[in-house]
């Protein structure tokens, strides 16, 4: 396949990196993320974690990342909570069911929105890796009485070296089939405001900015929305057999962020 991005990522001011199978596989680095983000660093290319996973707080996620030796700072870190969070503000929405994990749970606690509301005006589902069925009645009880749902973000499996784990789109479906009930809004990625915001904070042009990740689904279609340059690492979700089926070619396709600026 023929690219049109250099690998050397010439031109290129500013990347977001998902980290599930792409700076990481579960619990083991990829091959050469260290080395990688030193090269950016060295080419003066600024770059942001980003991830849709629900499941850990901001806190959590720089603890992961620290203890990978990886350097990164709070606010290098963007997850679809941060863009949860965005959304239940602009609707003033205070009062919901959380269907999350402490860390989501203290993200938005911290932003004084009620997650044990008895009366909530939405059942916010996250990726739950602590679920247990009286969260998932409690939840099917107030969707079976009009309480609409949102959820974090759409995707279906969580890779890991054991292969794909239920992840929120499961739980989606999970939802629907109990109590035929859909998001009203599903944020995080492929969402493009999840980085436009950043973009536009920062100064920059999405044209020279880019998407690196494992995902046709979320990343690439969230570069493509928001018109930045599109990298599938193959390290992690997408298989090749998956690229053929995807109707918007990448910008450049990589077996992992180790071939890149070089």
């Amino acid at each position: 396949m023929e690219s049109k991005l250099s690998v050397s990522l010439d031109d290129i001011e500013c990347v977001f990196l998902d980290l599930d199978g792409t700076i990481y596989l579960g619990g083991e680095l990829i091959s050469g993320a260290i080395d990688f983000l030193k090269r950016l660093k060295n080419k003066n290319i600024e770059y942001f974690f980003l991830s849709n996973n629900s499941s850990k707080s901001v806190d959590q996620y720089l603890e992961k990342l620290n203890s990978m030796k990886i350097p990164a700072k709070k606010e290098d870190i963007i997850l679809s909570t941060h863009d949860l969070i965005a959304w239940l503000k602009i609707n003033n929405i205070s009062q919901t069911f959380l269907v999350g994990t402490v860390g989501m749970q203290e993200m938005l606690e911290k932003e004084n929105i009620n997650t044990r509301s008895e009366n909530p005006e939405y059942v916010v589902l996250g990726y739950d890796t602590e679920i247990n069925y009286d969260k998932l009645s409690q939840a099917s009880y107030h969707l079976h009485n009009g309480v609409k749902l949102v959820a974090s973000h759409p995707d279906m499996v969580c890779p890991s070296p054991l292969g794909g784990l239920p992840d929120n789109g499961a739980f989606m479906a999970l939802f629907e089939a109990t109590t035929g009930v859909k998001p009203t809004h599903i944020c995080g990625k492929p969402n493009p405001q999840m980085i436009l915001h950043k973009i536009s904070e920062l100064g920059l042009l999405p044209e020279k900015c880019a998407m690196i990740g494992d995902r046709l689904y979320t990343d690439m279609e969230m570069a493509k929305k928001a018109k930045v340059k599109a990298i599938l690492v193959l390290s992690g979700e997408a298989t090749k057999e998956d690229l053929e089926l995807y109707p918007h070619e990448p910008d450049l396709v990589v077996d992992s962020i180790d071939e890149l600026v070089r």
